[in-house]
């Protein structure tokens, strides 16, 4: 299932490209985000067993908004900035830009998809707080052994223009994963209080 939607995907996206040569990589870039990350949920969804009878079409719509909203522009200004930093593009300056990446907008993104998502769920702010904290530093911990890499092919060999396209098709399995890790149960169970012995309490009285 999960090839044929990057084929769709990598097809659509090529189309549209080829079709609309003229529009502003952010406004592709919204456009592949805000269809990509829903598309993310359901195949995490189907995961689950459901179907479509029974997908919650209200989560995918918020993946939708925060994908299109938040996650589309936040990359297209992070793509821009450090191209500024570095117009040269090369094997070396590539793995500079991932390993930069990592230790500054990976910590962000994590951070803010958890809080993003837990408010858009109407969660109170101290609930979402409380997510993020043991959930962010688990996923970007992942993310670690997987976006450098994905990230300095992106920066050394990809142009400039197709960057966001780029990097949309590779997060489709990492939205599938967040997905995942966004629906785990937190770990909330108390902790059992020790039983009081009852015997050693008569003989000590």
């Amino acid at each position: 299932m999960v090839r044929q939607v990057l084929k769709r995907l990598i097809s659509w996206q090529r189309g549209l490209t080829a079709r609309l040569p003229n529009v502003h990589p952010m406004t592709r870039g919204i456009v592949t985000y805000a269809l990509m990350w829903p598309t993310g949920s359901l195949i995490q969804q189907t995961m689950e067993g459901r179907n479509l009878r029974t997908y919650d079409w209200a989560r995918a719509a918020r993946f939708s908004l925060f994908g299109g909203l938040y996650v589309a522009p936040s990359i297209y200004g992070w793509v821009r900035l450090t191209s500024a930093m570095w117009p040269q593009t090369n094997l070396r300056i590539g793995i500079v830009k991932a390993i930069t990446e990592q230790i500054s907008y990976g910590p962000f993104a994590c951070v803010s998809f958890f809080m993003g998502m837990s408010l858009l769920e109407r969660k109170t702010f101290a609930q979402a707080v409380e997510e993020t904290k043991q959930k962010a530093l688990p996923t970007y911990k992942v993310g670690l052994c997987v976006w450098p890499f994905l990230q300095t092919i992106n920066f050394s060999l990809v142009p400039e223009h197709n960057r966001i396209i780029f990097v949309s098709i590779c997060s489709l399995m990492w939205t599938i994963f967040l997905a995942y890790m966004k629906m785990r149960e937190l770990d909330s169970t108390p902790e059992p209080e020790p039983e009081l012995d009852l015997r050693h309490t008569k003989l000590a009285n």
